[in-house]
């Protein structure tokens, strides 16, 4: 058959992603990818730079998702299929782009991990994220914050004569527009993927990239990779180097033979081919491989512990099997980022498909035959010199414009190109995706006012360009608002604090005085940031809808959530409990809100009242990758039902955690505890 491109639905058990929040993302970004730096020359010296270079220390301006849950209806996609005699690929691009399968015909084997539900968890940059199949990871260390966010899409000529699927978007975090393009030569078993990312500045900026591949997995799955090195990173915050494929007394190649969910980045010798697979106990499986630029490859396991099948049963569907992530990125390890010049580019080819290799060997203790037979398998069925040749072949066709729109993102690189007037051939950003979030800054940059009517939007911009021209704007509550968190993200905290203040004084509503709680959060002032949290909750008018509903907006259960813990920090559980008190009965079912009742009825001394809240069940949907809150707070509870009003001590903790075991349901820990 013909190569081609068509549009299809698809249709998944979801739940749906939500609104974004209606709070700015002024508080610092989780520690979950800080890392140890080992001591001593072992660290090569470029990745130590890069260890260093640009981390993210704000997610400014992209806004948070976390107003998710976990009841799924049946909901039907958008899906973009390109399919050949060998292949069919299936697109999402609501969902970041990402491949949600890729099925070999001749072997009726679906390649990747296929999940069979869609549930947005809480292990992106920005929240709401969502596992399974191939996503685009760009940005900065972590799930990218477009993996829940729609993309451009079009056709485009493909360098056979056929059609490309070209998926594009601007990076907000980073401010960078990136492409990837997929084609299926006809007859090949491989998915070739060319991937541009841009930098139209003229000063230099920190770039990211790794594509994260999902694969089933089970106790035969082995990923092989050529190296016999790997850099091990978990949730303890450390990087040290380890042999492949055994350290500690297991073989850390086949991923459930592991207890804790863990990093392994591959050490690959310089010019050594670049690929990995997975396979499984036959010998078969998928296997990734790319063009040099395309330096790092990683394996992510969850392991067999009790948190890792936890989180898997999260993620998924219950009884649906596991999955492994095998990755692919611009460095050596996921915690660096890549400096990309002013004018730049970095472009590579990746390829994705079948691999079927002798069991015996894959599966034998000879680790240099295993990798060794596995490789010379992919370059029978796909030389390195192809690879090669299809990168070069499809770099001209990086600049083609499209043909047909599939799909529409976002109008952020829309707005950019009106400020700037950046010409980027094959990454049309038209005029007319600009929406509702970019329209007051487009009014800004043509008339140099801030609008004043309806309301203070939700979406804000940082860069310097638009600082400057916040700064020469007249005041209003609008302009002073988004200067300050514009000045908030460049780390002139003072002058931030003078901008809300001044919004405040002009007639904003509480969203400058929950900024400057987190000021005073970022200052250590935990008293003084529990009275603004208190005002801005005060700021917020009683909901009386007139239907006699209890339907409330987004912005009070946002605050609630966010005052509640600080006024337990500043010993005021009185008033964290009428804050919750002034949600409706419904709304504190919630996850999230049963928590933070727990919470505070252990603060008020009820302990008992503690424990029912949990021994009722709830889950918390937006529970973050490596977050203990819930088993902290288990034991904190099991430690004052046994102590009552006297000191906790050592024996305390022990009965505790011997009488009171944490249940299945609420453990979530990812690491050796």
């Amino acid at each position: 058959m013909a190569t081609g491109v068509r549009r299809t639905t698809l249709t998944l058990p979801a739940a749906p992603v939500g609104p974004a929040s209606p709070l700015p993302a002024v508080r610092a970004p989780g520690d979950v990818h800080r890392v140890e730096l080992p001591e001593g020359p072992d660290l090569p010296p470029d990745m130590a730079r890069q260890l260093r270079y640009a981390p993210l220390d704000s997610l400014l301006p992209v806004a948070i998702h976390d107003d998710y849950g976990r009841t799924r209806a049946e909901t039907t996609l958008d899906a973009l299929v390109i399919e050949n005699d060998r292949l069919r690929a299936t697109v999402l691009p609501g969902l970041g782009g990402r491949v949600h399968s890729l099925y070999h015909k001749p072997t009726d084997r679906e390649l990747l991990y296929r999940n069979p539900v869609l549930q947005p968890a809480n292990f992106a940059l920005n929240g709401a994220w969502c596992s399974g199949g191939i996503e685009w990871n760009t940005g900065a260390t972590g799930h990218t914050a477009l993996s829940c966010a729609p993309v451009h899409a079009a056709t485009v000529p493909a360098p056979d004569g056929g059609e490309m699927l070209r998926l594009w978007e601007w990076e907000r975090l980073r401010d960078l527009p990136f492409q990837v393009d997929l084609w299926l030569p006809e007859g090949s078993d491989f998915l070739l993927v060319g991937v541009r990312v841009r930098n139209p500045h003229l000063n230099a900026a920190p770039a990211y990239w790794w594509s994260n591949i999902a694969v089933p997995e089970d106790e035969r799955t082995r990923v092989l990779v050529p190296a016999d090195e790997a850099w091990h990173f978990g949730y303890e915050h450390t990087l040290r180097r380890v042999p492949v494929p055994e350290s500690g007394g297991t073989d850390r190649t086949y991923p459930l033979r592991s207890e804790h969910p863990a990093d392994y980045f591959y050490e690959i010798p310089d010019g050594g081919r670049r690929w990995i697979a997975s396979l499984d106990g036959t010998g078969h499986g998928l296997v990734h491989t790319s063009t040099d630029t395309l330096r790092g490859r990683k394996l992510f396991l969850w392991g067999a512990g009790r948190a890792g099948r936890r989180w898997q049963r999260w993620l998924t569907e219950p009884g649906t099997g596991g999955y492994a992530e095998i990755q692919a990125g611009l460095a050596r390890t996921q915690l660096e980022h890549v400096r990309l010049e002013g004018g730049a580019e970095f472009a590579w080819l990746e390829a994705y498909g079948p691999l079927a290799a002798d069991p015996a060997v894959v599966h034998g203790t000879d680790w240099a035959a295993a990798r060794r037979a596995t490789g010379d398998r992919l370059e029978a069925v796909l030389p390195r010199a192809q690879v090669d040749a299809a990168f070069a072949t499809w770099r001209p066709y990086a600049d083609a414009e499209p043909k047909e729109a599939l799909a529409t993102g976002s109008g952020w690189g829309a707005l950019e190109r009106a400020r700037t007037g950046h010409d980027l051939p094959g990454t049309p950003f038209a005029e007319s995706t600009v929406g509702p979030d970019q329209q007051p800054w487009l009014t800004l940059l043509h008339t140099g006012d801030f609008p004043r009517g309806g309301g203070v939007p939700a979406a804000p911009l940082v860069a310097a360009p638009w600082r400057d021209l916040l700064e020469s704007a007249p005041p209003g509550p609008g302009t002073d608002y988004h200067l300050g968190i514009a000045q908030w993200h460049a780390g002139d905290r003072a002058q931030a604090v003078r901008s809300w203040e001044r919004a405040l004084a002009h007639g904003a509503d509480c969203r400058p005085l929950y900024c400057l709680a987190v000021a005073e959060e970022s200052e250590g002032e935990t008293a003084r940031a529990a009275q603004r949290y208190a005002e801005a909750l005060d700021c917020v008018p009683e909901d009386d809808p007139a239907d006699g509903t209890e339907h409330i907006g987004p912005l009070l259960p946002a605050l609630v959530r966010a005052a509640v813990p600080a006024l337990l920090a500043a010993d005021r559980a009185d008033e964290a409990a009428a804050a919750l008190a002034r949600l409706p009965e419904a709304t504190r079912t919630d996850g999230r809100l049963a928590l933070l009742t727990a919470q505070v009825a252990l603060a008020q001394g009820d302990a008992a009242a503690a424990r029912a809240v949990f021994d009722r069940g709830f889950e918390v949907p937006d529970l973050r990758e490596g977050d203990e809150t819930l088993s902290d707070t288990w034991y904190a509870v099991a430690e004052a039902l046994i102590a009552g009003t006297r000191p906790v001590t050592p024996d305390v903790r022990a009965r505790a955690r011997a009488e009171h075991p944490l249940p299945d349901r609420y453990e979530f820990r990812m690491r050796t505890v």
